[in-house]
């Protein structure tokens, strides 16, 4: 009976015509994501290389790619704050600037010799605080400049998986042809050009929107808390997918990753990796033609997709196989991310939007680096392949606890 409940509601239908998406400013915007993206898809096979050929070895590496992550994770709630404080578009176009200037400074000593590892950790720590800021502000202005929400974040989406695929392949180009201090360089101008196209849209204003009076940043931060945790949909999923992150996720990347470079080589990773791109692409497309009327619950039935990914690792699948189900792990988690951040668009007020989204990403985040660290220790204890059994478990555990939540199968596909 509660199976036929599950169901019994959840209508698709597709998307009729409805306003025009590609519109003046949501090209601009999404020529700015774009471009945004495919820089921060470039700068760590650039920064790899770099810092290698500067003689600090793996280890350097390691501490090159922490310092690029960390800050994000650690500010993207101040982050959050400021967007709704001082202005989505205005904080996006000045952590564009601070990027910009902070990678164009690495590559400039990069080029000049051989930087201290220190300098190398400043300067990409700054580059990660200025993600923190940019992010924020994405969902922010994405409601505001499009009138559907469900189509224009499901094309951002399929953006980004495309340059998830180039960027990495991109960037191995042109340190085939060229030094990385000049990849650093070149990967510091997509800043620029996003910067630029963010300054020309002309709906969205530079300043805060919606507020009343003046408020301390720590009443902002303890309003945006609050928002969030008033939400039982909200702060559930984030629940479920910070133990998903944790047993599912974070070890399929560290194991499935090692395993698939160990036992099938750098091309079969490269292709693999094209492969869930490719999927990701597929499912965002199928997030534009498709409005379930309960998104939460739609994209709650597609992570079983996901199953797929760490099982056909553990079971040993030929590679071509293994690419298949990436491919359709891919699917099934570009449809979830489309429904997720549309419903957090559509249900959460405009003037709070970019603190409740950092308090979200935040939480989705937190988990994820903790099973990568402890994946690789844990399979010398039991093995690898019982630990992606248990990943792959971890999404139909995760399927069935969203479905049984009643605020989040219940919540209603918002028209904004």
């Amino acid at each position: 009976m509660a199976g036929s409940d599950v169901t019994r509601d959840l209508r698709v239908e597709e998307a009729s015509p409805g306003p025009a998406l590609w519109t003046a400013d949501f090209r601009r915007f999404f020529t700015a994501r774009t471009t945004s993206l495919l820089g921060d898809a470039m700068l760590p096979v650039a920064i790899t290389a770099a810092v290698i050929r500067a003689g600090y070895g793996a280890s350097g590496v390691g501490y090159a790619l922490a310092a690029l992550v960390a800050p994000f994770a650690a500010l993207i709630i101040f982050g959050g704050v400021l967007s709704d404080r001082l202005g989505a578009r205005r904080l996006m176009v000045v952590s564009d600037a601070a990027r910009l200037c902070s990678q164009g400074l690495l590559a400039l000593l990069f080029l000049l010799g051989t930087p201290r590892l220190w300098q190398i950790l400043v300067l990409l720590a700054l580059i990660g605080a200025g993600s923190a800021l940019f992010q924020p502000g994405v969902a922010s202005i994405t409601p505001r400049i499009s009138r559907d929400v469900q189509r224009a974040i499901a094309t951002l989406r399929v953006s980004e998986s495309v340059t998830v695929v180039i960027g990495p392949s991109l960037a191995g180009l042109l340190l085939a042809v060229s030094s990385p201090a000049s990849v650093v360089a070149l990967d510091a101008l997509t800043y620029a050009a996003s910067g630029a196209c963010l300054l020309r849209i002309r709906s969205v204003p530079m300043g805060p929107t919606g507020r009343e009076g003046e408020t301390s940043f720590r009443a902002d931060l303890v309003e945006g808390w609050r928002e969030f945790r008033s939400r039982t949909w909200l702060w559930s999923v984030i629940v479920v997918f910070m133990l998903w992150q944790l047993a599912g996720a974070g070890p399929t990347t560290t194991l499935g990753n090692s395993m698939l470079v160990t036992d099938y080589g750098a091309s079969v990773f490269g292709l693999v990796m094209s492969s869930l791109g490719a999927g990701s692409v597929l499912g965002g497309l199928i997030a534009i033609r498709l409005r379930p009327r309960y998104p939460l619950r739609a994209g709650a039935i597609s992570m079983i997709l996901w199953v797929p990914m760490p099982l056909s690792v553990a079971l040993d699948l030929p590679a071509p196989l293994i690419a298949g189900c990436y491919g359709v792990s891919g699917i099934g988690m570009a449809f979830w991310v489309v429904m997720f951040h549309t419903s957090v668009q559509t249900h959460i007020p405009q003037n709070v939007l970019g603190r409740v989204h950092a308090y979200d990403a935040a939480g989705s985040l937190v988990m994820k680096p903790v099973g990568q660290a402890a994946a690789g220790p844990l399979a010398l204890v039991v093995g690898a392949g019982p630990l992606l059994y248990v990943a792959g478990s971890m999404a139909v555990v995760a399927c069935v606890l969203l479905l049984a939540i009643p605020a989040v199968r219940g919540l209603k596909r918002v028209e904004r």
